[in-house]
């Protein structure tokens, strides 16, 4: 949620040895000397700039201050894995640090195809529109925030797992769609009120399991075997948060922390997508007000697409979506106009006047719910010059400002 330009600044471009394997692990500027390109493993090292020094060095020596806990453990731990095995031979030719910085850049360059064609597919679910959904994924793909893509950042796989869990949820792949990070999920109307309350629940919790187990990760690294006296201050206190901590004792993160006058600049650089954040909200508001305002529950009869919009997504998508979005519909395009054909007529009348509607649909309501809540924690609360990134990465924010013609086209 912030930018950490502070801290283990020294550690760029070379870093010292890991301070757990201080004496066995040789010299970085000796390891250097023994590479067969040391002039292309310093290059790569050159790239590892800002959040990336985090990660990679993460990946080399774990966690070894309490600055570095402020980065969740998903991407360093894969960073290790590739460095270890596919390009473990690589080691020898540019050196392990360098390996480590190419193994994040394959990553997140493989994690930002397969977030394109999700967004794609889901895109075209929920706005019954392939054109606008291949608009949606070229923008995405080129905005001012594309280059976190192709950096060593936790924002591509946040994307890919994100956006590939709601396109799992509105398919009916419960499972998957928790594995991936998912929201909860409804089932039909035949179902106990009961079961579905239990079960989104024990989903949400199933969600949050790995922070939590990161955060107690961090506590019995940090807090336990420690003095009282010795001890970091969230360690002490009645729910100890090691994330909350970090972001506002490290960078000042906080609710209206960074309204400052110095800070006015940074409020310019993130106005434009602020702006065309507001504008698709309001623009939605506007033309569908008895939809927002009644968060879909109060629409007139004829445009009651969905209440609780996911519960026809869901029960229409396996026989329908599904059969639209699989890899053969390239193969074949008059198979795939006999399947839209055929598949439009199990669609339920009122879902069928709410595929014409595109942008407008009430399935659209829930992103554009999201997208308000996530631009008020950018502007109140965060560093607000990451907005731009910070909503490029939102599965809400694609579908709502990247397909909203009227202006994504004109910005």
């Amino acid at each position: 949620m912030a930018d950490p330009l502070e801290p283990l600044r020294h550690l760029r471009p070379h870093q010292p040895n890991c301070l757990s394997n201080n004496s066995s692990q040789p010299n970085v500027d000796l390891q250097q000397q023994h590479v067969l390109l040391p002039s292309l493993g310093s290059a790569i090292e050159s790239s590892i700039v800002w959040d990336s020094v985090f990660f990679v060095r993460i990946a080399q020596c774990g966690y070894e201050y309490e600055q570095t806990y402020a980065f969740f453990p998903l991407l360093p731990l894969c960073i290790s894995l590739l460095s270890r095995t596919v390009l473990a031979p690589l080691v020898p030719v540019i050196g392990q640090r360098a390996v480590l910085g190419l193994s994040g850049y394959v990553i997140n360059n493989i994690a930002f195809v397969f977030v394109a064609v999700y967004l794609y597919r889901l895109s075209v679910v929920i706005l019954k529109d392939h054109e606008a959904a291949l608009r949606a994924s070229i923008l995405f793909c080129f905005n001012p925030a594309s280059i976190f893509y192709s950096s060593i950042y936790s924002e591509t796989l946040y994307a890919l797992f994100s956006v590939g869990g709601l396109y799992h949820l509105i398919s009916g792949k419960d499972v998957i769609a928790v594995l991936w990070f998912a929201s909860l999920d409804f089932q039909g109307p035949m179902e106990s009120s009961m079961l579905v309350v239990v079960g989104g629940a024990l989903r949400c919790i199933f969600i949050f399991v790995p922070f939590v187990a990161f955060q107690a990760y961090g506590y019995n690294n940090i807090c336990l075997g420690h003095l009282p006296n010795s001890m970091s201050p969230w360690c002490k206190a009645r729910v100890p948060l090691l994330y909350n901590y970090i972001q506002s004792h490290y960078w000042g993160v906080g609710f209206l922390r960074y309204f400052q006058v110095k800070q006015l600049p940074n409020f310019l650089l993130a106005s434009p997508i602020l702006s065309l954040t507001l504008c698709s909200i309001v623009h939605y508001a506007k033309l569908k007000p008895e939809i927002f305002f009644s968060l879909g529950f109060c629409a007139p009869p004829e445009r009651k697409d969905s209440a609780a919009v996911f519960f026809s997504l869901q029960k229409t998508l396996p026989t329908v979506g599904v059969l639209l979005l699989n890899g053969t519909e390239n193969r074949n395009l008059k198979a795939r106009k006999q399947v839209i054909n055929d598949g439009t007529s199990l669609l339920p009348e009122e879902y069928k006047l709410s595929a014409k509607q595109g942008y407008l649909s009430a399935a659209v309501l829930p992103c554009i719910l999201h997208l308000g809540f996530m631009a008020a924690t950018a502007f109140f609360v965060m560093h607000v010059q990451v907005a731009t990134r910070f909503f490029i990465f939102q599965p809400s924010s694609v579908l709502v400002c990247l397909v909203y013609n009227e202006i994504s086209w004109y910005w």
